[in-house]
């Protein structure tokens, strides 16, 4: 049997059919944007477009703060063009891996004297995340809306500087992205001065910025929503009861029902404020926030049809 002969120009044509064909390849103009949370990547796609393909690789099932990558994550985000980061100790694996510096975007560098610092720090374990940390710098800052709409310019400066001839594009979509974004900040503003002072409880200790920007008398504990409190988590509830009367408790998620029950025992009833860190299973950032502004209308007694 006569070997068969390939044309010249064979090898290099297969590899270039190979490259192209195969997930994950980039058109060359096109760039690679990866952050550490979703509310960035959220930002980015509402800015960016189809000029870049925005990722947030952490599944749905961790929360992004304490989440590890695998090595062939970290090599994506080796890889990017820009890495979005959220700035204020999120995100603690950055600091345990190599990652280009020239390439990485705090988008909260502009604030960064605003940060809110815990005297206190304290570690817990819980789902697929593993064990994390609250205290030292409080890091959910895109829950004051106005923080976030500065995240969404770091992050269409820092695309303008790669793409400085789709600037006025980018300034157009940033814009938009800021309206809505300070419009709900109006909203929630609004609602808390209903009634200012009105004492309130976190299942966990990630609303510090909300608080701060819309003037609620919180108080943490720290709970999980898929976990009914031990009696010794209950007993402290009832001795913040007694010099903090609060009749609502914000979760971070849907709480067990055999908490919720618990809980209007002692007169507390139970309501879903989302940080909304990871992708939701349906909707948008905007949908989330705007969900989390009808939970705040319920609690300060103005409740309606709209959002």
């Amino acid at each position: 049997m006569q070997p068969i002969k390939r044309p010249a120009g064979w090898v290099a044509i297969t590899v270039l059919i190979v490259l192209f064909s195969a997930p994950g390849v980039f058109a060359e103009d096109e760039l690679r944007i990866y952050t550490v949370n979703y509310p960035l990547a959220y930002f980015a796609e509402r800015i960016v477009g189809d000029l870049a393909v925005v990722t947030f690789p952490a599944p749905r099932d961790v929360d992004p703060a304490s989440w590890m990558p695998d090595v062939e994550t970290i090599a994506a985000y080796q890889a990017a063009d820009l890495i979005l980061l959220n700035g204020a100790d999120y995100a603690k694996w950055m600091s345990k891996v190599s990652l280009p510096r020239s390439r990485m975007v705090d988008t909260s560098r502009a604030f960064r004297d605003a940060y809110i610092r815990e005297s206190e720090e304290v570690s817990h374990s819980h789902g697929p995340g593993g064990e994390h940390t609250h205290g030292g710098v409080a890091f959910t800052t895109w829950l004051d809306l106005s923080q976030a709409a500065h995240q969404a310019e770091a992050i269409a400066q820092a695309v303008t500087r790669k793409r400085p001839d789709a600037k006025e594009r980018m300034d157009r979509n940033l814009l938009a992205l800021q309206r809505d974004l300070l419009e709900i900040d109006g909203r929630i503003a609004e609602i808390a001065r209903l009634d200012p002072g009105r004492p309130l409880l976190a299942s966990h200790p990630v609303y510090q910025y909300l608080a701060r920007r819309y003037g609620l008398n919180l108080r943490s504990v720290m709970w999980e929503p898929d976990e009914v409190p031990s009696e010794s988590l209950w007993n402290e509830l009832e001795g913040i009861l007694r010099d903090h009367p609060a009749k609502w408790m914000i979760w971070e998620g849907e709480p067990a029902q055999e908490s919720i029950e618990r809980l209007r025992a002692l007169g507390v009833e139970s309501v879903v404020v989302n940080p909304c860190a990871n992708r939701p299973a349906g909707g948008d950032f905007m949908t989330v926030i705007t969900e989390n502004t009808r939970s705040l209308r319920l609690i300060f007694g103005q409740v309606s049809g709209d959002p």
